[in-house]
Order: structure tokens, then sequence, then C-alpha cells
């Protein structure tokens, strides 16, 4: 059941951490404690998943407030650092006050990410904006907990009507939490047309993929659109034509986008159909190597190659597969470059950090018989801030290098 009252502070529960626990690096910042540093007991093992506490360490002095989940392997989130905190729905439209406040300095339109997790103080919450509409994804137990304040603090704070909770993902499985995506409040008519980098993109908020676009690619989409005048384009592991559409506003002569997905694909016509670029736009359903392999064979060559895969390592365990199925991309993709042309890769994985990504990137594109020099290393856009204590906050990486 989702909670609307506040947690009175001298209700809350206490959690401890261990002796040999790294309080320091809470004291600084660091937003999370792991299972395996707290003191574990009949009573805190009977926490409910989303329990608010006061942390504390091992000498009983004050951390702050936290959120509890003891079956996740992130067993507290910080919330505040006042172990007195009150969360409710005063506290929750600070935190989107804030937030809202550095994004009106970035945008004209009201299209960005609006909250970005840990990096704007609601751990695990993502929200992304679409103009009247907000999606919100509580990917936290605490946040699926107090659901409903935070949706009435967006909608205060912001002046949304329309707020759909999207509630799917990998994340929300490592906390325990189910999957649905439903409408909280207003109407929805149909995808959404999203202004960004002079395309028009068409973002399905209930049926898509996510949150239904990816603003984070916003500033690599700019400098790709840099390269792509007059230019041949291929854009593989499109979505709903994130680098194709920006091309195309670019002044790209055509543009193919390539996906597995017939939805996506069907949104990014509508998208070339809204930015009256029809007529340059082709998109080809497919196995995205599979599609580059007989790409290949048709003898297929493009002025500009852009490759946006999902995660493929999105944890740890799967670092090694991922790299070598990064390293596949590139060396599938270089061949289709044409001589002069640029190759854009891109990762969205938590685990390979810039230099490990760079180098299966290199390794591929020597592999596919191409030499290649990197032009350009790009991340997430500012609606999407960087924790400096939190590594995975800055989980996005785009290479583009120019090849001969």
């Amino acid at each position: 059941m989702t909670q609307t009252a506040a947690t009175p502070a001298a209700t809350l529960a206490v959690v401890r951490l261990k002796p040999k626990a790294e309080a320091r690096a809470i004291r600084h910042g660091f937003p999370w404690v792991f299972i395996d540093e707290i003191v574990t007991d009949r009573r805190t093992k009977a926490l409910k998943a989303g329990t608010l506490a006061r942390l504390e360490d091992h000498d009983r002095r004050p951390l702050g407030l936290v959120a509890v989940n003891m079956a996740s392997k992130i067993a507290c989130r910080m919330l505040d650092r006042n172990p007195d905190a009150v969360i409710d729905v005063d506290w929750f439209k600070a935190r989107v006050e804030r937030a809202l406040a550095h994004r009106a300095r970035l945008y004209d339109a009201p299209f960005y990410r609006l909250i970005h997790a840990e990096s704007d103080g609601l751990p695990g919450v993502v929200i992304d904006r679409f103009g009247d509409a907000a999606v919100i994804q509580p990917n936290a137990a605490w946040a699926e907990v107090h659901l409903d304040m935070l949706a009435e603090a967006v909608a205060d704070v912001t002046g949304v009507s329309t707020i759909v909770k999207n509630a799917t993902g990998r994340s929300r499985a490592l906390e325990g939490l189910n999957e649905e995506t439903l409408l909280l409040r207003g109407t929805l008519d149909g995808p959404i047309p999203v202004p960004m980098n002079g395309a028009t993109y068409m973002a399905d908020l209930l049926g898509g993929q996510k949150t239904g676009l990816f603003y984070d690619q916003r500033p690599n989409h700019a400098f790709a659109q840099r390269l792509c005048k007059d230019a041949r384009v291929l854009d593989v592991f499109s979505h709903v034509g994130g680098f194709s559409l920006a091309a195309l506003a670019g002044g790209a002569a055509h543009a193919l986008a390539v996906d597995s997905s017939a939805p996506a694909l069907e949104l990014a016509k509508a998208g070339a159909e809204a930015m009256g670029q029809a007529s340059r736009f082709d998109t080809r359903k497919g196995d995205a190597f599979a599609v580059m392999e007989d790409l290949a064979k048709e003898g297929a060559l493009f002025d500009v190659v852009i490759c946006d895969p999902p995660a493929f390592a999105p944890a740890k365990p799967a670092l090694h597969a991922g790299l070598r199925a990064y390293e596949r991309v590139a060396r599938l993709a270089a061949p289709l470059v044409a001589e002069g042309g640029y190759l854009g890769l891109c990762s969205c994985s938590h685990a390979a950090d810039l230099n490990a990504f760079r180098n299966s990137s290199a390794r591929g594109i020597g592999r596919g018989g191409r030499r290649g020099m990197q032009i350009y290393s790009g991340g997430a856009g500012a609606d999407h801030p960087l924790l400096p204590q939190l590594a995975q906050s800055g989980y996005l990486k785009a290479l583009i290098f120019r090849l001969d």
C-alpha cells in the first residue's frame, strides 16, 4: 500500500553499522549502505521493504535518515543527512523544486529528465518530463511506498496534469518489486511529440521502452548532428530514431534506422513524418548484428554510422561478456563506414568504465579491418547530473571515431 502521510521521527526504527563498516564514506556523501555493512538481528530482518530508519555508526552516532530494504544488496539508501527529517509532501516538493530550478536554466522547453535518482536527492527515483506529462520510475522500495506523496509533489511543483508510473526494469527486480505501467493522473491520447536538437521524437509514455524516450543522449545527438550534413547515416539500435532523426535535422541526405522493435520503428517513422523528412528516412527491422552483417554483404557504405546498444554489461558479472559484445558491435560496424567517415559507439553499461569500453571499441575497429582516431567523448546531458561519490550515476559513454 502506498504511504500518504509523514512518518513521525519518534517512531523510526534504528539501523546500525557494524564496527568495521566504513562510516566515513557515508559522512562524505556516499548514498548507500550494503547489506553486509549493517547489524542484522530479528528486529532489522523484520523491517518491511521501504521502511524509514535512523542510521547510526557503531558508536551510536547518527548519520542520517535512510530507507531500508533488507531484501536488497543495497540495504539502506540515504534520504536526508538530518536524522530527524520528516518525509512528507513538503519534503518531496523541496527536492523537486531544486531539481526543476536547474532544468529551467538549461532548457527553453519542458522536455528533460527532471529527477536523476541519487544525484537529485531521491534515491532510486527517475522522473522524465514530457511537457504537460511526467513519467515516474519508482525503482526503489521506499519510492513505491511513498509514491502518492511523490506524485502530488511533482504535480504541484511542475504543474503537469498527467503522471505515468513506469514500474519496469532490472532495478525493480533487484528491490523485490513487481512490474507495472499505469496512469496515475490525467489522460493520454497517444505518443507525445518531443522537440530536441531540431528533431521531433514521438514518445510512447505507456507502451514505450523505459519512460518513452532517452534524454541522456541529447548532447551526443547534437555533436553527431554536426557530422551529418549531406551524409548517408546508419543508426543501429535506433529505438525511436535517436541519432537518425537528429541527423536529418542536421541536413543528412538519408538516414536508415535499425532496431528489433517494430513499435519503436513506427514511432521513428512518425517522428520523421512530423519533421517533413519521411522521404529521406527508412527503417529496417531485425537483429542489429544480423542486419549489419547483411549490409556488409550488400556492399552498403555510410558516411556516419552510430551504434547505441542496450546495456551489455549492467553489472560486474556480465562485464567480460558485455565487453566482447561491444567489441563485436565495433567489428561489424567499422566496415560499413566509408573512407574518412565517422563511427559512433555508445555504452550505457554501469559496469564498463570508459577505458574498458574504449579499448573494446578500438579492438573491434581493428578487427573490422579499419584504423580510427577518436574525435569525441561524451556522456549524459546536464539533466542527468553525476553524483561524484557514486560512479554508477555517470553510466553513459559515447565515443566517435574518424576511420581511414
